[in-house]
């Protein structure tokens, strides 16, 4: 008897000195990460400093009390408190590549990688700093560019300008298209075949809808199966529900039925891959072809022009003379606008129709181009020509 309180006073001896925790404790404690204050507490015991034992269990107390005789708790706070000279920077390929590195956009669509500078590897990058020193190099890169164009004959002499605004303003906002467009609805786990099927069902809905419904619809077809097989069994009341609300969802119903009996008898269940077929299919137009052709096939055959294509390319005097219907507006964009910008006008207009130069009362005074767009404050200027 007298062994085994002599036994619980040297544990309690033990535990009070930091080595040793009690044994009623180990049981409220089944995990080491329990009644962690701090992350301090969760440094283990140094095995090689004097008077150390490597156990199971931690001391806060004893952890702290090495780190302070050791001083290494005060020599990495130092080290990060004060900016590293050339000399003490880790060599290159030590350190991780992509951890001192900041990319800023500005002005075009080109990301512009900047790494700081050796001696404030640690502290924060300002911003405006960064700008100041790339600044140069964005202005030599639009002016490059602008050179590139400067034979095009296009209708508005600033064109080039427009295009500019309209990327940064871009970039500093999401629009819906770039969320839930066409491009984003398909199911990226079927195989490539079911992928162009999804893409051109995605066009077809889109007309004259907004994103978001068309969106929202293409997630009901794909949870019952969105597969040419599937549409052909499923009944067209059925397909209806699915479709509502899309704009005209009975006929676009009508011609998803249709669409899809042509695709299982002439194609082998996948898409043409060719505008002349695609437009040839009941409720596919020139625009969802062009479209469907550089989501599905990637391959840029045209410029894909909508609504939101159709109003900016009139307002801001892309097009000689004005134009009533979006495919007036294609041909007279594809004879003048440089291929290589094809591919980023549909997706670049739309997003930017959708956010600042909407359909009704554009927000010209967040626009960067309301200083050189034709069609700045319209409805100002009619209202003081009224007044006069």
């Amino acid at each position: 008897m007298a062994k085994n309180v002599k036994k619980l006073t040297l544990a309690n001896k033990l535990a009070k000195r930091g080595d040793l925790i009690k044994p009623a404790e180990i049981k409220s404690r089944p995990n080491r990460a329990d009644n962690v204050r701090d992350i301090e507490d969760l440094v283990g015991v140094s095995s090689g400093a004097a008077g150390s034992s490597s156990s199971v269990f931690f001391s806060p107390v004893q952890t702290r009390k090495q780190r302070l005789l050791n001083g290494e708790a005060v020599k990495k706070t130092n080290m990060k408190m004060e900016p590293l000279s050339p000399a003490r920077v880790a060599p290159k390929k030590n350190r991780k590549e992509d951890r001192m590195v900041t990319r800023v956009q500005m002005g075009s669509a080109t990301v512009v990688i900047c790494k700081v500078v050796p001696d404030a590897v640690d502290s924060p990058v300002r911003v405006d700093k960064v700008k100041e020193e790339v600044e140069p190099q964005i202005k030599q890169e639009a002016q490059e560019d602008s050179h590139s164009y400067s034979e095009v004959l296009a209708p508005h002499p600033l064109w080039f300008n427009h295009l500019e605004n309209i990327r940064i303003m871009r970039n500093s906002r999401t629009a819906p298209v770039d969320t839930m467009g066409c491009h984003r609805c398909a199911d990226l786990k079927a195989d490539s075949k079911t992928q162009r099927f999804q893409n051109l069902v995605a066009l077809m809905l889109s007309s004259q809808t907004k994103d978001q419904t068309t969106y929202e619809a293409m997630n009901r077809l794909k949870d019952r199966g969105l597969t040419p097989p599937k549409v052909k069994e499923m009944p067209l009341t059925e397909l209806e529900n699915l479709l509502h609300p899309v704009s005209f969802y009975k006929n676009k119903a009508k011609y998803l039925k249709q669409t899809v009996e042509i695709l299982m008898d002439k194609y082998g269940s996948d898409i043409p891959d060719n505008v002349k077929d695609l437009v040839a299919l009941p409720g596919v137009g020139p625009k969802m072809a062009h479209i469907c052709m550089a989501v599905a096939w990637n391959k840029i055959t045209g410029i894909g022009v909508d609504v939101h294509v159709h109003r900016l390319s009139n307002r801001l005097g892309w097009v000689p003379k004005p134009t009533k219907e979006p495919e007036q507006t294609r041909v007279a964009l594809e004879k003048w606008l440089p291929f290589s910008l094809w591919s980023e006008v549909n997706h670049l207009f739309v997003g930017f129709g959708q956010t600042i130069c909407t359909p009704v009362k554009p927000n010209c005074g967040e626009c960067l181009n309301k200083d050189i767009c034709p069609s700045a404050h319209a409805e100002i200027k009619e209202k003081k020509k009224k007044d006069r």
